[in-house]
């Protein structure tokens, strides 16, 4: 295997000599049990706030006052709901930090809302996977007119930050219940719970497959979740198995791609989302912000998918925090991975071509592990990406790792993540419940008989929040 590298837990800490007895107080304590590193919490630091501005400046350079949607990447007028949905982390970051006040904030959440009210749907089901930021008018990935399906993952990132947004401000609850009503949901989660993406090949019928793989699909079940759909299957972590690594059981969807035509990455980004907003917590748990995840697997994969890449440095002096990201020029995407299609620190495009010279240490997934792991090797990463920015343009996509410089481009999903993960220092799990003195628009609607039964919505009798 490219670089594949085993050892045994004891061998990887005998082997670490004095340069690394700092990690060891903070990963085993003196039974030799592995404890698990706490979060930074508290006030953010005159330089941590001065990089939350600069990762603002993002969204300042590249909204669209015509629909209030921002470019996924630096000045081109495209975007996914993925990216979309980041835009939306950033605003509400943004605004909690003190970087824009409620009349901003006010201003492009409703324009936001307004055109998700309007948007032309894919077959009128569901969001297309892109639209034009300047019209708000489906295209394919190469920003030209039409439809090309919709992506189960984006819409339930989408979904957990409307969620988000209703509870933290009501007062936008009945516009964003408005847009919501919209879709039909037939397609997307079946009776076992199963989330579908649409896809729309040139000359063929849509196609509905099966979306979603260990990580990405049980955090993308939770968006859908959240307002009330059934993902029982989604949700399970199986089938899965694992692979040791540096002495650590990485797990990783066992699915196999020939089959499914998508691959199985193991990369940082679900994970961190999972914990920064959802607290690793199941979404039943109304629980503020604490160290006892209820959702005790994902937390337990997401501690190995840290302790990996920490140990990976200390075996090899590379500095580590591996996830997808974009690239300046062609193929322009790249899963930096962990472990995918049999090999280990595999970097591939997506359709599989083997690109090691694009590995890299991705801001969101090196801010992401310093925010939920307090511990020196996560001190260094943010030494070694904090500067990583232009003050005029936002955040760099990441650093390569081969020293060859920055990955010299900007984008909505890099910058909106980096605003919640400092949001998150300051306030702990981004999600919270409060009590609403009525039920909402979408509230009524599952509790109606009649009125929305060709859109399968669930169906429930009591709302969603006490």
């Amino acid at each position: 295997m490219r670089g594949f590298t085993v050892c045994l837990i004891a061998v990887a800490i005998a082997g670490c000599g004095n340069k690394y007895s700092q990690f060891s107080e903070d990963i085993i304590d003196r039974k030799n049990h592995w404890v698990t590193p706490q979060p930074r919490q508290g006030e953010l630091t005159e330089k941590e706030m001065e990089m939350a501005r600069i990762a603002w400046r993002y969204f300042e350079n590249n909204y669209q006052e015509s629909t209030g949607l921002v470019n996924a990447v630096n000045n081109y007028p495209s975007v996914t709901w993925w990216d979309a949905s980041s835009y939306l982390a950033g605003m509400v970051s943004a605004y909690e930090l003190g970087i824009i006040d409620k009349a901003e904030f006010d201003r492009r959440l409703m324009r936001f809302v307004t055109t998700l009210n309007k948007l032309d749907l894919f077959r009128g089901e569901l969001p297309n996977k892109a639209y034009n930021t300047q019209t708000a008018a489906k295209v394919d990935y190469g920003n030209q007119p039409g439809e090309i399906g919709y992506s189960a993952l984006d819409l339930g990132r989408l979904m957990i930050w409307l969620y988000i947004i209703k509870q933290r401000y009501p007062e936008f609850a009945t516009a964003i219940d408005s847009a919501v009503l919209r879709w039909n949901y037939c397609n997307i989660i079946d009776e076992n719970g199963t989330m579908f993406g649409a896809l729309l090949e040139p000359g063929k019928d849509v196609q509905y497959l099966q979306e979603g793989r260990l990580g990405y699909e049980e955090y993308a079940a939770k968006g859908f979740e959240l307002w009330g759909f059934k993902t029982e299957q989604a949700a399970l972590a199986e089938p899965y198995a694992t692979i040791n690594l540096f002495g650590y059981d990485i797990p990783y969807d066992t699915r196999d791609p020939r089959k499914l035509k998508a691959h199985s990455y193991v990369v940082t980004e679900s994970y961190v989302l999972d914990g920064i907003e959802l607290g690793w917590d199941h979404v039943s748990d109304r629980s503020p912000h604490d160290a006892n995840y209820s959702h005790e697997w994902m937390a337990d994969f997401a501690l190995q998918i840290y302790r990996v890449q920490e140990e990976r440095y200390k075996q090899t002096g590379i500095i580590t925090a591996r996830t997808e990201h974009q690239l300046d020029g062609a193929p322009y995407f790249v899963y930096d991975t962990i472990y995918t299609d049999g090999f280990a620190w595999n970097t591939i495009s997506e359709v599989g071509e083997f690109l090691p010279q694009y590995s890299a240490v991705a801001i969101k997934g090196a801010m992401g592990m310093w925010v939920l792991w307090d511990t020196p090797y996560t001190n260094l990463l943010f030494d070694h990406v904090s500067t990583a920015y232009d003050k005029e343009k936002g955040f760099y996509e990441g650093i390569f790792e081969n020293g060859t410089g920055l990955i010299n481009t900007f984008t909505s999903n890099n910058n909106g993540i980096t605003l919640e993960i400092l949001l998150f220092k300051k306030q702990g799990k981004l999600l919270t419940y409060k009590d609403n003195p009525a039920p909402s628009l979408w509230e009524k609607a599952l509790e109606s008989p009649f009125g929305y039964e060709g859109q399968c919505l669930p169906r429930k009798k009591k709302p969603l929040v006490n």
